[in-house]
């Protein structure tokens, strides 16, 4: 009787919650199309809809670097949503990823629908407010159907604070009636742009690395779901028709042939109403499934059918645009486009729930009990730093990735070794960090792990090399062999020093991973003086890598607080501090000597803005913000030309097209002379290549520039003989998405500290540099480099002998040169260590 009575309560409360449910033009002060919708709109119009309707619920899974909340509507049927949870369960058991079997005899599919992770291409989450109430409307019969058998998950803004940045902006800008006129202001949005998040990341290049807050509480909230079909939807320049899939080759190969068809059957369903609404669209073009790290393939090796969409418009777009064809493309075509995929992709997936269920199964079964992929097994050496392994599992943890430890030593299995780049025996010790690919996420671990991938198309738009391995520094191996271990892993913890009975002579740290880094900003922002050593050295029967920091007493007695600080500075990073009594070496110089050299404390400038790419500075940005939580001053790189750099002795320049004119070279070569230091990234080095006093060169010898030109009137008179259709492939030979490569490094070099002989480095631009005359080459490419990804084979030869990292001495002053950018997505835990190594030890 209980439950009759409370079954009529609901029926009562959903009668009376769907009486009041308004569409988004009831609901908004304007209609959909007519204006841009802010943030907090947005989201009060997904709260309204949670409220009134008994198919809804809306989950806040985060908040941005901003405040603003990140939200999950979650929708289904009313039967559906009232089990809600178990549905969820039972999915997840038919992953493996949780234990049981499932006991629902009726399949139910599972889509998520992500809108505007790029702020600017704002039509997405406008489109997301009509989508959620077609779903959530009783008298919608066809949509009532389909939600008895699918839950829907829709993220109606992934990056909230670029969507706010781009919304607000226009509303400011624009006006009442829109200028359809490109040239209008309101098409012409200021830098960086809504496309980025708060640190001016990209977010649909986040999703495997994470390292931005808002990936980090989607991807939490994403494993709570594994959904079965997932659309990411995006917006691209204004005079592109609409794209859906099947994507662009190349598709990565361990995807499989069921996600490669389903994808033509919701482009099929798709270009049925595209057809009879009469819109242009295309497919199987640009879009390729291949880097693991997109709001499309990360999903895809996860099991699901993972694909893009992108309308014409973004930022360029506004209300309303004129377009070459003559049209005026309009916010409310952009919206119903959107609109129409999305509702398309759950019609799809409804009346194919129960294939989508069971290849689901499928695919976690194959990955637990037959992985694609070579290697079957990836070998993390418990010898790595503490910090680097406990960086890694707990990214490995973020995607449900399983590992465990090593029971037994070995030496007779054969395997490949990431830092020689070879196959041949390895050795497991008991103890290694163990990541096997028998596991529901076994797939997703191979794809991560793997040295390199197999690509069978070359023209693809991002990078094509991206192991764990590489870009964590860990020394490790992968096999095709299962390893023995226990599950789960204990980071070995740093035997570090907690309290002092009195003051030491000195304080020791290793200078091995970014904790180091973190751990000397703090010291120095402390006001403590610290020491590097310039070469390695032993002390009290131990010995001690160059870099290690030191910390005197001699150094700080004039603060009080000396141990207190140096204390807390270590607890608060856990680390591996360690004391001794003497500066008497018996290898290597005393504690006194000028090769224990006193760290000047970074007083940093960073250039930003138009002239700066706004990814690129955002790396820059967040490294000092987040990574090791260290002042630095932002100006604008206009200002600079009239801003005293007296103040300061470190200038950063991130990635960017600065043309400094001669009075500015002039300027910064004599603070940089008087003691200065610059810290050029990537592209910022085109700015102060061949300008006198700076001592890169496109090429070191005039007969290397002439050879050059010669060879490239070869290749233009090849050209002329060239194919048209193959215009675009013979373009790559000279190009690359991105690779990695095999760097020799000098590591007695201050850049050096910390790293190996050899430097595995991302290398994302064609850019190259012949070795610098009188300068320190401290990474380089040699003659014969190991590769990994797709490199143009005109550009692979030209790149050896060519530098990564210099450094230039200029009277009392540095230019640190790193045409490779180490703070790459800041994804590459090693680079960090490179670009630490520039701030604070070159000095």
């Amino acid at each position: 009787m209980r439950q009759i009575i409370i079954s009529i309560y609901f029926l009562a409360f959903a009668l009376t919650a769907n009486a009041q449910l308004q569409s988004p033009n009831q609901f908004l002060s304007h209609n959909l199309g007519e204006q841009f919708t802010e943030h907090v709109m947005l989201v009060n119009y997904f709260q309204h809809v949670a409220a009134n309707s008994d198919r809804v619920q809306l989950q806040e899974f985060g908040r941005t670097n901003q405040e603003r909340p990140q939200v999950l509507a979650i929708i289904s049927s009313s039967d559906n949503m009232q089990r809600i949870e178990e549905i969820r369960l039972n999915n997840l058991r038919n992953a493996g990823i949780e234990n049981g079997l499932t006991n629902d005899p009726n399949p139910i599919s599972f889509v998520w629908l992500g809108f505007s992770v790029h702020g600017n291409e704002a039509a997405g989450s406008e489109a997301s407010m009509q989508v959620i109430y077609d779903l959530a409307n009783p008298t919608n019969a066809e949509t009532s159907s389909w939600l008895e058998n699918t839950v829907v998950l829709i993220e109606p803004s992934v990056n909230p604070d670029g969507y706010s940045r781009y919304t607000s902006w226009y509303r400011q800008a624009s006006p009442d009636l829109p200028d359809p006129e490109p040239h209008a202001r309101e098409h012409n949005e200021p830098w960086p742009g809504g496309r980025v998040n708060h640190y001016c990341f990209d977010l649909n290049r986040d999703w495997a690395w994470a390292t931005q807050v808002e990936s980090q509480n989607r991807i939490k909230i994403y494993n709570d779901w594994l959904p079965h079909v997932v659309a990411d939807l995006h917006e691209q320049y204004y005079n592109a028709p609409y794209y859906f899939a099947p994507a662009a080759q190349p598709y990565h190969k361990y995807l499989t042939q069921w996600q490669s068809d389903f994808q033509v059957e919701i482009g099929k369903n798709h270009a049925g109403y595209f057809d009879e609404n009469g819109w242009l669209y295309f497919t199987k073009e640009v879009f390729d499934l291949f880097y693991p790290s997109y709001g499309d393939t990360y999903p895809c090796f996860n099991g699901a059918i993972g694909m893009t969409y992108e309308q014409g418009g973004h930022s360029r777009a506004g209300r309303a645009i004129e377009m070459p064809n003559g049209d005026t493309l309009t916010l409310y075509d952009r919206v119903a486009h959107h609109t129409t995929t999305s509702l398309s992709t759950v019609e799809v997936s409804s009346k194919n729930a129960g294939r989508l269920v069971q290849n689901f199964k499928d695919y976690y079964l194959n990955s637990k009990n037959n992985p694609p992929g070579k290697y079957k097994t990836f070998i993390v050496k418990a010898s790595n730093p503490a910090y680097k392994l406990t960086t890694l599992t707990s990214l490995l943890d973020l995607h449900d990735i399983h590992y465990g430890t090593a029971t037994k030593t070995s030496s007779s299995v054969s395997g490949f070794d990431y830092f020689t780049g070879k196959e041949g025996k390895i050795n497991i010790s008991e103890g290694d960090l163990i990541i096997s690919a028998n596991q529901p996420k076994g797939l997703l671990a191979q794809v991560l792990f793997e040295p390199e991938h197999e690509l069978i198309d070359s023209l693809t738009y991002d990078i094509t090399a991206w192991s764990l391995m590489h870009a964590h520094g860990l020394e490790g191996y992968a096999t095709t062999k299962s390893i023995e271990s226990s599950q789960g892993y204990s980071v070995p913890e740093n035997k570090a020093v907690k309290a002092v009975q009195k003051t030491p002579y000195a304080y020791l740290f290793h200078w091995n991973s970014m904790r180091s880094a973190k751990l000397l900003g703090e010291l120095l922002k402390n006001d403590l003086l610290v020491r590097s050593a310039q070469s390695p050295f032993a002390v009290e029967g131990k010995t001690h890598a160059a870099g290690t920091l030191i910390v005197t007493k001699a150094d700080n007695r004039k603060n009080a607080d000396f141990d207190k600080t140096v204390l807390a500075a270590a607890a608060k990073y856990g680390a591996d501090l360690m004391t001794v009594e003497t500066g008497f070496t018996t290898q290597g110089q005393d504690f006194g000597s000028s090769a224990m050299r006193l760290i000047t404390k970074p007083e940093v400038l960073v250039l930003s803005g138009e002239k700066t790419f706004n990814n690129e500075f955002g790396q820059v940005w967040f490294y000092f913000d987040r990574d090791i939580d260290y002042p630095a001053t932002i100006i604008d790189a206009d200002q600079l030309s009239r801003f005293d750099l007296d103040n300061y002795n470190t200038l950063v320049l991130p990635e960017g097209s600065f043309n400094f004119n001669e009075k500015a070279l002039e300027k910064l070569g004599k603070w940089t002379s008087a003691g200065g230091r610059i810290i050029a990234i990537g592209a910022a080095n085109r700015s102060l290549a061949g300008k006198d006093g700076f001592a890169l060169k496109k090429y070191a010898k005039d007969e290397d520039e002439k050879a050059a030109k010669t060879e490239a009137e070869e290749i233009a008179l090849d050209h002329r003989t060239a194919i048209y259709k193959d215009r675009v492939r013979v373009s790559v030979t000279n190009n690359m998405p991105g690779a990695v490569v095999r760097a020799k490094m000098d590591n007695s070099h201050p850049l050096g500290f910390g790293l190996k002989d050899y430097y595995y480095s991302l290398k994302t631009s064609p850019a190259r540099f012949d070795l610098l005359k009188n300068t320190w080459n401290v990474a380089y490419l040699e003659e014969e480099y190991l590769s990994l990804g797709f490199i143009g084979s005109n550009l692979k030869k030209k790149l050896n002998n060519s530098a990564i990292f210099a450094v230039q001495s200029k009277g009392r002053g540095k230019v640190v040169y790193l045409i490779d950018n180490p703070l790459f997505r800041s994804f590459w835990e090693e680079g960090k260590l490179v670009f630490s190594n520039a701030l604070f030890l070159v000095n």
